[in-house]
C-alpha cells in the first residue's frame, strides 16, 4: 500500500479536530455522551478519500466508558485508516513506552514542556506514566473496554496509555504537493533539516512491523532521515508505531517518487546503494561486498542506502541506477529479513 497520504498540517489547535454538541445523558457512570457536528466547510480537496472534520472534546469530559461514543469511533478510525490520519493530521499512539520517547525527544530537542499529544487516554485505574508528569496534557479516564477497543490487543493489562498525536511537521508527502516544481527549487535542502549525509530508502516496504524496525534503527544509528518510495506502508500505521517505538515522531521522513530521490542525490552529489543478495543477481552488474573497509571508504561521501520489498526485492530501477552490495554470510542462506539485513547495513554505514 502506498503511504501516498495528505500533507501533515503541523499547526493545529491544541482542542481536539472535532466539533461536538453534549448532552445531559450519561454513557455508563461518569462520561458525557457526544454528538458529532461536522463542519463541511472544513473539507479537504477531493485528492483525499477522507473527509475532514472538526472536533473539539468539551473540557468537562474526563472519562468515557462506552466504546460507541463517537470520539472512540473516531480515534479507532485514527488507527484503522492512513487516508483518515492524514485528513485530519493526527494519530493515535499506543502504550506508555512509545508515548514517553515521543515526549522526551521533543522535551530534549526543543526544549520546552509542551508535546504534540493532544490528549492522553489513560486506563482508568493506571498512573500517569512515568516520565509526563510535569507535562501539560489533558488526561481523559477509559473504561477496560474502550481500552481494548482503542489499542487492538486482547489484553489490556500491558496497555495503560493511549495518546491522540499531532503527525509532526517533519514527515513531508511530496506526492501530495500540487506545485512540485516549487517543492523542488526551494525545500529539496528543507526535507532533512540537520543533514542529509545519511539516508535510508525505503523501497515498496509493505510489512508495517519491518518498516517501523528500520525507522528505529535508522534513529538509534544516526541516520539523518528515510526516504519512502511509492509501495511503502504508512509510517503512522499502528503496527509500524508499535515497531519504531515513537521514532517515527523523531525521524525525518519523506514520501515521494524517483523524481524527488534523484533531485536530492543530485543537489548533495549522494551515492547510491542498494542491499542486495550476491546469490540472486539476475544480471552481470557486479554485487560489492559489506566489510569495514567498504564502510570507512565511504565515511565521507553523502549516501543513500536503498532497501527493497520482502518479497520482491529491489525494484529494476533501483536495481539499474545503484551500487549494489550485499552481506557475506556463511553457508546456504540466500538473503535475511530486510529489517534484519537493514540493521546490518545501517550500523556498518553510519
Amino acid at each position: 500500500m502506498h503511504c501516498g497520504c495528505a500533507f501533515a498540517t503541523p499547526a493545529l489547535s491544541p482542542r481536539l479536530p472535532f466539533e461536538i454538541k453534549t448532552s445531559l445523558s450519561k454513557l455508563g457512570a461518569s462520561s458525557t455522551r457526544t454528538h458529532i457536528q461536522i463542519n463541511h466547510s472544513d473539507d479537504l480537496s477531493d485528492k483525499s478519500p477522507a473527509t475532514k472534520t472538526k472536533v473539539s472534546l468539551p473540557s468537562h469530559v474526563n472519562s468515557i466508558t462506552s466504546t460507541s461514543n463517537p470520539f472512540v469511533k473516531h480515534c479507532l478510525k485514527l488507527r484503522q485508516s492512513a487516508s483518515y490520519r492524514h485528513a485530519h493530521g493526527s494519530v493515535l499512539v499506543v502504550g506508555a513506552i512509545p508515548i514517553r520517547e515521543v515526549c522526551m525527544f521533543q522535551k530534549n530537542k526543543q526544549g520546552v514542556t509542551t508535546t504534540e499529544i493532544d490528549c492522553l487516554l489513560l486506563h482508568e485505574e493506571a498512573q500517569i506514566p512515568l516520565g509526563l508528569e510535569s507535562l501539560s496534557i489533558r488526561v481523559v479516564r477509559v473504561s477496560s473496554l474502550v481500552m481494548k477497543k482503542l489499542s487492538g490487543v486482547q489484553s489490556t493489562e500491558s496497555v495503560e496509555a493511549v495518546a491522540l498525536m499531532r503527525i509532526p511537521s517533519s514527515f513531508i508527502d511530496l506526492e501530495d504537493d500540487d506545485d512540485e516544481d516549487m517543492i523542488i527549487t526551494t525545500d529539496c535542502e528543507k526535507w532533512f533539516p540537520s543533514s542529509a549525509h545519511r539516508v535510508l530508502v525505503l523501497d515498496c516496504i509493505q510489512d508495517p512491523g519491518n518498516l517501523g524496525t528500520l525507522i528505529r534503527s535508522a534513529m538509534a544509528f544516526n541516520w539523518d532521515g528515510a526516504f519512502l518510495l511509492p509501495g511503502c506502508c504508512d509510517p503512522f500505521n499502528d503496527k509500524a508505531l508499535r515497531a519504531s517505538r515513537g521514532a517515527s515522531f523523531q525521524l525525518p521522513i519523506v514520501s515521494g517518487n524517483w523524481n524527488h530521490l534523484n533531485l536530492l542525490q543530485r543537489q548533495f552529489q549522494m551515492k547510491l546503494l542498494a542491499g542486495h543478495p550476491a546469490s540472486t543477481t539476475t544480471n552481470q552488474k557486479p554485487v560489492s561486498k559489506l566489510s569495514l573497509e567498504f564502510a570507512q571508504s565511504l565515511a565521507d561521501k553523502p549516501l543513500c542506502l536503498i532497501l527493497g520489498s520482502e518479497g520482491h526485492g529491489l525494484s529494476e530501477e533501483s536495481r539499474q541506477v545503484c551500487e549494489l552490495v550485499s552481506i557475506p554470510m556463511e553457508g546456504e542462506f540466500e538473503s535475511l529479513n530486510v529489517s534484519v539485513a537493514g540493521g546490518i547495513f545501517l550500523f556498518m554505514l553510519q
